[in-house]
């Protein structure tokens, strides 16, 4: 980056940050929204209200009434965030494609954080992704986009568990309100793909992991709402790998697990395994083989109708399995297919974005409100860099400096937004152990670059 482009990013983001003032009735609610989202681009080691108000020379009273008890539309500014990807940087329908584009992907998965006591909403023993285990902390379900190289997060929402759920007077404690109800984190998906669809955004595909395909109903719901998908399930997962004679409760009648279809299945045994490599920046191509068929799922116990994609998918160096089904075309190439479940891994760099860059795992309080408007506001921000960033590798490439390469991104991959080809398969945060909060490579980021005066 040159120091044009450093000293550029502090009016680009006031720039950008006026495009919403219309959610703010006031001025200084203005001047608190300029204020917090300045404190979490900042370097400051924790971004939570108090560090950033004292930085900013604000009131931290102040900072936090602005968060937690304020009046302003936290939930239309999210509508104007998708709103904005849908106009500025969705492709035109209907129109040409370069040959490996895979569209536009929804990314659907899910965060946690660790935290310790039991006020801050959500907050339970649960499995925790950002330790590998069993801990206290909070689960949040997000949506993510990606599109060719632009990608970011769309959508947030708090996992209340049912223990939560059931206990109304600490909820209002945390002023989590009284018709917000336990959903399981598969509803919470689907709402979320709702909105964006309200919101003008469309859908090429939708991904997800093992914790979301294990639901029958989700996927049926992602039917319903027109969307195509493909997700991991669990070996567990059930289906007729051809319609049963009748329905019955006798064993070579029932639905059969994935695993003993891929073993037993006449069609899966007598077919050869299709090699498909997966290039990458920096090693060597991963090459994972696939057996595919069509298949019945389970639907209210009975097989559905329509068929099926089952990908079997067997990596010869770890031997690993993978199970993947999706409700696309039958004449669609599994090749594509199996890329396309393959970027869901994309979302692990949202994440390590938004908690290390800026501030989503940073923050601290016990009001629901509160935790939304952080989250929203974190979605902004990783937008903002995603657009400044997409900008910058476009006048770098289009001037060149004289001792750079030609065609050399200056912005890292993964804070740049400049992935590589389609990578390995990533353990879902929500499901495995997940990846540091924060990387720390040769080169700065775009946040770390733009560190924002909080005068």
């Amino acid at each position: 980056m040159t120091p044009e482009q450093i000293t550029g990013l502090a009016p680009a983001l006031a720039q950008f940050l006026a495009l919403f003032k219309s959610c703010f009735g006031e001025c200084r609610l203005l001047r608190h929204f300029a204020t917090y989202c300045r404190g979490l681009l900042s370097g400051l080691q924790r971004r939570t209200v108090e560090p950033v108000a004292l930085a900013a020379g604000s009131t931290v009273r102040a900072l936090q009434m602005f968060l937690t008890d304020r009046v302003w539309e936290h939930l239309r500014l999210r509508d104007l965030l998708q709103q904005r990807v849908a106009a500025r940087h969705a492709p035109a329908p209907g129109g040409p494609r370069a040959d490996g584009d895979l569209g536009v992907i929804a990314l659907i998965d899910e965060t946690s954080v660790a935290k310790k006591g039991r006020k801050t909403p959500g907050v339970q023993r649960q499995y925790c992704g950002a330790s590998g285990k069993i801990d206290n902390c909070i689960v949040t379900v997000h949506l993510g986009y990606v599109c060719g190289e632009f990608k970011t997060l769309l959508d947030s929402d708090l996992y209340l568990p049912q223990s939560w759920a059931e206990d109304r007077s600490r909820c209002r404690d945390a002023h989590i309100p009284d018709d917000l109800p336990y959903r399981p984190k598969t509803a919470i998906a689907l709402g979320q793909v709702r909105r964006a669809i309200a919101n003008g955004l469309h859908f090429d595909w939708t991904v997800f992991d093992e914790g979301y395909g294990k639901d029958p109903s989700f996927l049926f719901g992602l039917d319903e709402l027109g969307q195509t998908w493909i997700g991991e399930v669990p070996r567990n997962f059930r289906c007729w790998p051809s319609l049963p004679q009748c329905r019955s409760q006798r064993k070579e009648f029932a639905s059969k697990k994935v695993y003993n279809v891929a073993r037993w299945c006449p069609s899966l045994i007598y077919q050869d395994w299709l090699p498909i490599a997966f290039p990458r920046q920096t090693v060597e191509p991963l090459v994972w083989d696939i057996k595919t068929a069509q298949v019945h799922l389970v639907k209210k116990g009975c097989p559905t109708d329509r068929t099926y994609w089952l990908i079997v998918a067997w990596n010869r160096v770890t031997d690993e399995y993978k199970y993947f089904v999706s409700n696309a075309s039958p004449r669609t190439e599994p090749a594509l297919l199996l890329k396309v479940a393959f970027r869901r891994a994309v979302v692990e760099h949202l994440f390590r974005l938004a908690k290390g860059e800026v501030g989503l795992s940073h923050f601290e309080g016990r009001s629901y409100v509160g935790l939304m408007r952080h989250m929203i506001l974190c979605q902004l921000l990783v937008l903002f860099l995603t657009e400044q960033a997409q900008r910058i590798n476009a006048e770098m490439a289009a001037t060149p400096p004289a001792d750079t390469p030609p065609g050399e991104k200056i912005i890292r991959q993964e804070a740049g937004f400049s992935p590589g080809a389609h990578e390995a398969p990533h353990s879902s945060e929500g499901h495995g152990p997940s990846s540091p909060a924060r990387h720390h490579g040769a080169d700065r980021s775009l946040a770390e670059l733009a560190v924002c005066p909080m005068a």
